[in-house]
Order: structure tokens, then C-alpha cells, then sequence
């Protein structure tokens, strides 16, 4: 067998050295958030480009607030909404993957995403929604590092400062204020729930937070907010 060419050696090398780049660049940004709280997300960045295309002085609504000051209740509800075996996997809940799987195939069509609340931060804090294999590689590899780097209380720390509450909003405290008129630190359990209902669609739900739906989902997550351990 003849050798590979030396353009193609040179071509691989040069593939590989860019992709080890790229890395490092996401590894840096999840090395310096274990310590700094993000200033901006990429899911922020899109969402405020979108609201300028509109309104070109708009801004988000947005104000960190450190872990011990959230609502005991926020971070049970959030938990048992979107990811009930936080605190034990290690970025992955690969049951909750394959019941994603079935249902989707029973489905025909996308219904569910099984994904963790560590793959969902990964995926807002440096990459795009859009849906490909090579985003879903990406963010497999960034909940690997973030799992490896950060404690479960940091994760939940960020995760619930960064996510979109709606149209605009970004945040536990932001949301609380836009929902109920009061600080994070203030949620009930039956606040915290309906918030924690809203997450994955915030805005759409937003339009009616009172729905049936609504209504039917916040009753459930209450009943399981005292199973859900909070890091």
C-alpha cells in the first residue's frame, strides 16, 4: 500500500490542529464561568439581535442573583420539571434519553428531548439552537467539561440565571419580577412551579400562563418538587 500523499497528511493536520483550537476556545470560556458569572450567553446574543431587528434600543431583562439568594422552591421545581436525576448523572440521563427516543418514534415527529439541565446550559451558553449533529457533538462535549469542572450547585447556579423566561427575559430574578412583581428570593411553591412549567417553551407559554395546561402542569411539578434534591 502506497503512503498517504503529503498534501493529505498536511491537510489532516491541519484539520485536527483547527478543531483542537476550536476546543480550547470552549474549554477556556467553561474554565473562566467556574469562577465568573457570564455576562452574555450566545442564546442571549441571538435573542437580542432578533429584538433589535424590531426595536433597535431594545434590551434584555436581566439580573444575576447568587444561588443562596434564590428561592429554595425555584431550584426543587426546576429540578423536578426538567431534570429530575440532576443531582446523581454526570451530564447525561441516558434512561430519559431513550424514553425520549420511543416517544418521538411513537410520535413520528419530535416531542421530546431527554435532555439534562448541564446539555441544556452547555447549549446556551456557546452555541446555537439550531439542531444538527454536529451541535448536539458540541454540546455533548461542552456537558462533559462543565460536569468535570463545576459542582452540581454551580451548574444550577448559572443554569437558573441564564435561562429564557420570555419574550426578553433571561433569569430567576427577571422572571419573578415580570410574573409576579417580587425577587426570586421571595418565590412560593406554587410561583415556583409555574415557572418552572414555563421553560421549555417560555414564549409561547407566556401568552397564557394560566392556562388549563399551565394549570394542570404546575399542579404535577408541585407534587414532585418534595421528591426533587436540591445541591
Amino acid at each position: 500500500m502506497s503512503p498517504a500523499p503529503r498534501w493529505l497528511k498536511l491537510g489532516l493536520a491541519a484539520f485536527f490542529g483547527i478543531l483542537l483550537l476550536w476546543q480550547g476556545w470552549y474549554l477556556g470560556w467553561v474554565l473562566w464561568w467556574k469562577w465568573a458569572n457570564p455576562i452574555n450567553t450566545s442564546f442571549q446574543n441571538q435573542r437580542l439581535a432578533e429584538a433589535r431587528q424590531k426595536n433597535p434600543k431594545a434590551e434584555l431583562k436581566r439580573q444575576w442573583l447568587p444561588y443562596a439568594k434564590i428561592s429554595t422552591h425555584l431550584k426543587r421545581a426546576v429540578i423536578a420539571a426538567e431534570d429530575d436525576k440532576f443531582v446523581d448523572h454526570e451530564g447525561f440521563d441516558w434512561e430519559g434519553i431513550q424514553k425520549a427516543m420511543e416517544k418521538n418514534q411513537k410520535q413520528g415527529k419530535v416531542v421530546a428531548g431527554g435532555s439534562t439541565i448541564s446539555q441544556q446550559l452547555a447549549k446556551n451558553l456557546l452555541l446555537s439552537p439550531t439542531k444538527s449533529f454536529l451541535r448536539k457533538g458540541e454540546e455533548a462535549i461542552i456537558t462533559v467539561w462543565i460536569e468535570l469542572l463545576w459542582d452540581k450547585q454551580r451548574i444550577l447556579e448559572v443554569y437558573l440565571n441564564v435561562v429564557e423566561w420570555g419574550e426578553g427575559v433571561f433569569g430567576a430574578e427577571a422572571a419573578a419580577r415580570r410574573y409576579f412583581g417580587i425577587s426570586a428570593t421571595q418565590l412560593g411553591a406554587e410561583q415556583a412551579a409555574r415557572l418552572a412549567v414555563m421553560l421549555p417553551a417560555p414564549r409561547r407559554y407566556e401568552r397564557n400562563p394560566y392556562s388549563a395546561y399551565m394549570n394542570g402542569r404546575t399542579e404535577l411539578i408541585l407534587g414532585r418538587m418534595g421528591n426533587a434534591y436540591v445541591p
